[in-house]
């Protein structure tokens, strides 16, 4: 059965990244630090921000920091860029209240993970996201990361979600390129590449979009690699990719993302602070060094200081 509601990239954005959340080194939010970021999201070309994913810390927020990082983020971008807000959890009722709540404050959508720790049956997942998108009207993009929750999403999960009318896309950090090829030709549903390394072959294949960590300093070469993509023009395409990999590498192989996307917007001069909260730690100088040449070879501007290593 194939979805026929609004295509997922006027939906969703085509795009996306992945928003580390600002904090000052106690821990709190640091306002000032998301208008920043979030401004330069979309100054450098990405249409589409992801509030309270993996890469926000999304499992250290409270409800109120929620709602206030998706208000913050909405003023700050008003409506040049669409806002994806993680809503899953491994409590069902928890997620529909975050849900309502983030719908009031400005989200545009919802990201549900797959319910993590609690490892429930296929259909308990079923069970649970039709909860959630159930629980408003905003579209709902599917999140399947496995090696986080521990439970991925089954082909047949997908193609049993696919059918409400409200869930139009996955976030497919799973891997599997030939089932996401094979569902998308089955339902219609959109799919975004989760894995920054896989982001060149994903759109070879169909996806509509990335939704991506590197974005945070890349997203000027990933609407470069959509376009070039859209285009097929892949010699192009392949070009561009090239150019990331050096950071996709210190990026995404070095430490957590979210520990090195912090480090990069500190050392391109977009934050002051690279802090993250426990049990995550901030990147130690051996990775914060190879952040910076990564960020030099891509020719991103970066701080001029004094480095130690």
């Amino acid at each position: 059965m194939q979805n026929t509601t609004r295509p997922a990239r006027e939906v969703f954005g085509t795009n996306l990244v992945a928003m580390p959340t600002p904090m000052n080194p106690d821990g709190s939010l640091d306002v000032k630090g998301i208008d920043a970021v979030a401004k330069h999201l979309v100054a450098t070309g990405c249409d589409g921000i992801v509030v309270a994913g993996t890469t926000g810390e999304a499992p250290t927020l409270d409800h109120d920091e929620l709602l206030a990082l998706t208000a913050h983020v909405r003023t700050a971008v008003g409506h040049a860029a669409r806002i994806v807000v993680g809503v899953g959890t491994n409590h069902t009722a928890k997620s529909i209240a975050m849900a309502r709540d983030v719908a009031g404050v400005g989200a545009d959508a919802l990201l549900i993970v797959t319910p993590y720790y609690s490892k429930p049956s296929q259909a308990g997942i079923v069970a649970h996201c039709t909860a959630i998108a159930d629980a408003t009207d905003l579209p709902v993009m599917l999140y399947d990361i496995p090696g986080r929750t521990g439970m991925p999403l089954t082909r047949e999960t997908i193609v049993d979600l696919a059918r409400h009318p409200r869930v139009l896309a996955v976030k497919d950090a799973k891997g599997d390129l030939f089932e996401a090829m094979s569902v998308m030709a089955e339902t219609g549903i959109a799919y975004y590449c989760g894995i920054d390394e896989l982001n060149l072959p994903y759109l070879a294949a169909g996806a509509s979009g990335l939704v991506s960590v590197v974005g945070a300093v890349a997203a000027d070469h990933h609407r470069a690699l959509i376009g070039a993509v859209d285009a097929g023009d892949l010699g192009t395409a392949r070009m561009i990719n090239d150019t990331v990999r050096p950071l996709t590498i210190a990026l995404m192989k070095s430490a957590p993302g979210v520990v090195t996307a912090k480090a990069a917007l500190r050392e391109v001069g977009v934050t002051a602070y690279a802090a993250v909260r426990a049990p995550l730690l901030e990147a130690t100088d051996a990775e914060v060094a190879m952040v910076r040449e990564a960020l030099i070879s891509a020719g991103r501007p970066v701080r001029d200081r004094l480095l130690a290593v």
